[in-house]
């Protein structure tokens, strides 16, 4: 059986973190500064892991982000330390994780298509765009669509750009994401409001350097030209080196009550187990060139509840019902998932 999948499956099971969003009154100045009242009672997520997750080293760098919102924008700040401070990208929307940089994905309505991406580099230089769904599923990145209204802003504390920095040097961002650049692809097109949930993953990219002649050179291979691989840091870890796998990226539920937890719906976990069923689907077209007709081609795990799988000669549907048996919970074979509630129907 061959191992080289067109879509691999992730090495993690399903445990994507959670993040309660608090609602925020307070006034905000941009300066990419984190240490400010503004922030003051808001917290951090976990400190970024590798993307295949805990069984990969732990990064040399800590990375740590934290979020608030009010009624017209979603707030992001983080913290990258690390004596490795520098960047080259000045022109909007090239290619940013050529240099060590932030990045956010966004998907509004869990589907795990029209997502948006944002990059930024320690040169405050930003990477704006929308996926219209998974690059392995044939989606297509959208560079010339703005965030319209999007702010930024980089402090570097204890460092020099691209020059050396001290130990505990760090760079810090702030981002605001106004609601009206982001609500084509939300739930009915609405702000978030009370109990509400996103997707969400943070990455940073941190590439191997030496410092030559006063400036940062990237570590090659033998050949002396081919860079090594970039590190990649995660909030939510995907089980494999591709960030664009939007069903493991974690959820951000906004509330204004910052005593109340949060856990994953029943929902999300029941698109899960239609996702690893799309994972194997893919498998079994890979060594097949089509897809499977029967559950029963591809495994005998599969949960309590009924699960169908409908074929044609060029694409597939999965679908269950959600546990309170009020709608139908699908994935498409272009990686697609949702819910229609019978009323819909």
């Amino acid at each position: 059986m061959s191992k080289n999948y067109s879509i691999p499956s992730p090495i993690i099971s399903f445990q994507p973190p959670i993040y309660t969003c608090q609602y925020n009154t307070k006034p905000f100045t941009l300066d990419g500064n984190l240490d400010k009242d503004f922030w003051a009672d808001i917290p951090f997520t976990e400190p970024f892991i590798d993307i295949e997750g805990n069984s990969r080293p732990t990064p040399r760098f800590l990375t740590k982000a934290k979020l608030t919102w009010d009624d017209n924008n979603l707030y992001v700040g983080a913290i990258l330390y690390g004596d490795e401070i520098w960047a080259t990208v000045t022109q909007r929307d090239d290619v940013i994780f050529v240099d060590n940089d932030f990045e956010v994905f966004l998907d509004p309505d869990s589907d795990t298509q029209q997502y948006y991406e944002f990059e930024m580099n320690a040169l405050n230089t930003i990477w704006d765009l929308m996926l219209t769904k998974a690059y392995r599923d044939g989606g297509k990145p959208l560079d010339s669509w703005d965030i319209k209204g999007i702010r930024s802003a980089v402090h570097i504390e204890h460092g020099t750009l691209n020059g050396k920095s001290e130990k505990d040097a760090f760079w810090s961002v702030e981002i605001v994401f106004p609601y009206r650049s982001l609500l084509e692809c939300a739930p009915e097109n609405k702000r978030p409001s009370e109990g509400d949930y996103w997707r969400l993953n943070f990455s940073r990219v941190q590439w191997n350097t030496d410092f030559k002649d006063g400036k940062f050179i990237k570590q090659t291979r033998e050949d002396g030209k081919t860079p090594l691989p970039e590190d990649n840091w995660v909030w939510s870890p995907t089980g494999v080196i591709n960030i664009h796998y939007p069903e493991l990226w974690g959820f951000l539920f906004f509330t204004k009550d910052a005593s109340k937890t949060f856990s994953i719906p029943d929902i999300e976990y029941r698109k899960w187990e239609l996702r690893k069923l799309y994972y194997l689907q893919s498998h079994y077209r890979n060594e097949h060139d089509r897809y499977a007709a029967n559950l029963s081609d591809l495994t005998t795990d599969l949960p309590s509840y009924p699960i169908h799988l409908e074929t044609t000669s060029h694409t597939y549907e999965l679908y269950c019902r959600n546990a309170e048996n009020t709608g139908t919970i699908y994935l498409y074979s272009d990686g697609k998932t949702g819910f229609i509630p019978d009323e819909d129907k």
